[in-house]
């Protein structure tokens, strides 16, 4: 589907263009934040909500019609509606793009494709790409970059646990006493629906049901159902085993390491040279273009 040229756009900034040697998805995609931005790009399939521009060429308005499709798109994605930072992100993907956009027209790099937004704006980054050098990487440099990205790499721990959730009556009192019930051999399959999860790492279980019930369900003893607090009400839930984290060992993943250095620092200079660009134009946030 072709876009509209006013038509807002979240498109992940840090795509590189696609190439017979790029097919497969770079690591830069498993990294939290920018694969959140990622989603962005579903936007370019929607053409109902129009971004008005000013006459003024260098001057760039971040408008209500750009928070309210992001929120759109996010909630359809996520079940909620973004957060302040969350929204944040989303505002300067869509002005990171917008910028590539218009030096992509200045380029004249629209020929063959004027209708077509989102290839403007890979054009663009070809271009900028083009420019754009690789610092020299020696083995301290990713051995300290490896150290600081750990997260990505380091098995987390992991639970396999049960959960019970009561039909009808699910407040505090009655799951406390269904708790009783199964700790006595009562089964329990009649009176609620089980759910069992096998292998869940920790930051997995935070998502899903908040840090407080994940701190509560680490510390419980295993084998044993206890009554705790949920997003979605009181559950019955019982620990069956936990899989400690394990470290990960940079001589072992160095092959993974290295590409993944090189698209993050690739998507680094990127952004950098899309920020010098937007010095070049007038930003108008949400709720300033009223005033003078």
């Amino acid at each position: 589907m072709s876009t509209s040229p006013n038509t807002p756009s979240f498109a992940g900034l840090n795509a590189r263009p696609a190439s017979p040697a790029n097919q497969a998805s770079p690591a830069w995609l498993r990294e939290p934040l920018l694969h959140f931005l990622v989603l962005g790009a579903l936007l370019f399939a929607v053409d109902h909500v129009l971004v008005g521009r000013s006459d003024d060429p260098r001057k760039i308005v971040v408008g209500a019609a750009v928070d309210a499709e992001a929120k759109q798109v996010f909630a359809a994605a996520r079940g909620r509606e973004p957060n302040e930072q969350e929204l944040k992100a989303l505002r300067q993907v869509w002005l990171d793009n917008e910028v590539l956009y218009r030096e992509g027209l200045a380029l004249q790099v629209d020929r063959g494709d004027s209708a077509i937004r989102e290839r403007v704006i890979f054009k663009a980054l070809s271009v900028l790409d083009a420019n754009t050098k690789l610092p020299a990487v020696d083995d301290k440099m990713l051995r300290a970059w490896f150290e600081k990205n750990r997260a990505k790499y380091d098995e987390p721990a992991r639970f396999d646990f049960q959960e019970a959730a009561l039909s009808g009556d699910n407040s505090e009192a009655a799951v406390r006493a269904f708790v009783t019930e199964l700790n006595g051999g009562t089964p329990g399959d009649a009176k609620a629906g089980l759910r069992v999860f096998k292998g869940r790492p920790h930051s997995n279980i935070v998502q899903s049901y908040g840090p407080e019930f994940a701190k509560a369900l680490e510390a419980l003893p295993p084998g044993e159902w206890r009554a705790l607090s949920t997003r979605e009400g009181w559950r019955a839930m019982r620990l069956e085993a936990i899989s400690p984290a394990k470290p990960a060992n940079f001589e072992a993943l160095r092959g993974v390491v290295l590409p993944d250095w090189t698209d993050a620092t690739m998507a680094e200079q990127r952004s950098a040279a899309v920020r010098a660009l937007t010095k070049k134009y007038k930003v108008i946030e949400s709720g300033e273009a009223s005033k003078p």
